[in-house]
């Protein structure tokens, strides 16, 4: 009796907790700041538990949790799958903002020349450029800023009105949601970069005239400067039309995660 007593007990008091703190923790896959291998491993789980802690009462009360403490062991741990893979799904979609900004700095930095002077950002986990760098940051400054952070917890703890515990199921639309977000993502990377790409190329038509002119002049130390100078130029003059490109994107994604909780995770393309 003690011990069917003490597994309906954990039945009905431990499992919601796990399953919540699954869903939240799934944030921590791609997420800003969340996936970020800066913040210590420690700090988030403590971090989701405690939110987790904080949100079951909640959502038992409202009933958003129900039939959680009949799962068997197989089935909590299939729950418990799905419910990360949700959480890490709603992470992603909130990284494409940044995701282009990186690939616009990407871009400008090859433009420019300064993409061979490449370095390890513990941020992005992998290496980038210094306006690469630069414009990610900035595109995260600015998603916290805006409350790109809270928004993302917010639709995880929503998304229980919508998506139940341990019954997602992938719809035909979501490879397709997710394909047009990684190319709306680099679209809106290459609009950042086309204004310094074409003066850039401006400069290369000019100067390929002056070396033809003037054969004397060491094109290589003459055209790198210039070079550097215009897309240093380019970038502080546009600097505010950036930031209005960056935030309507981020408003564009945000909005698309609320629809795709809403629709239940089977919005269709």
């Amino acid at each position: 009796m003690i011990g069917a007593d003490l597994i309906a007990w954990i039945s009905a008091s431990i499992a919601p907790l796990i399953l919540v703190a699954a869903r939240l923790g799934g944030l921590a896959v791609f997420a800003p700041i969340f996936g970020s291998q800066v913040v210590n491993n420690k700090i988030k789980v403590f971090f989701f538990l405690g939110l987790a802690a904080v949100t079951v009462p909640v959502l038992v009360a409202s009933g958003r949790l129900v039939g959680v403490e009949d799962l068997s062991l197989w089935q909590l741990v299939a729950a418990i799958a799905l419910e990360i893979t949700i959480g890490a799904l709603i992470g992603f979609i909130a990284l494409m903002p940044m995701m282009a900004m990186q690939t616009g700095g990407l871009v400008m930095a090859q433009q420019m020349g300064l993409g061979f002077a490449r370095f390890y950002n513990p941020a992005m986990g992998d290496e980038a450029d210094v306006l690469e760098n630069l414009l990610f940051l900035l595109a995260l400054v600015t998603f916290i800023a805006i409350g790109g952070i809270d928004w993302m917890v917010l639709a995880v703890l929503n998304s229980y009105e919508y998506i139940a515990v341990g019954v997602f199921v992938p719809g035909n639309g979501l490879v397709g949601l997710l394909t047009g977000l990684v190319m709306a993502s680099l679209e809106v990377g290459l609009r950042v970069a086309a204004p310094l790409l074409a003066l850039v190329f401006l400069e290369t038509l000019a100067i390929g005239f002056i070396s033809k002119t003037v054969p004397q002049l060491n094109i290589l130390s003459l055209g790198f400067p210039i070079r550097i100078m215009v897309g240093l130029a380019t970038i502080i003059v546009g600097v505010v039309v950036l930031q209005e490109v960056l935030i309507d994107f981020i408003d564009v994604v945000l909005v698309t995660m609320q629809d795709w909780i809403r629709a239940g995770g089977v919005i269709d393309g």
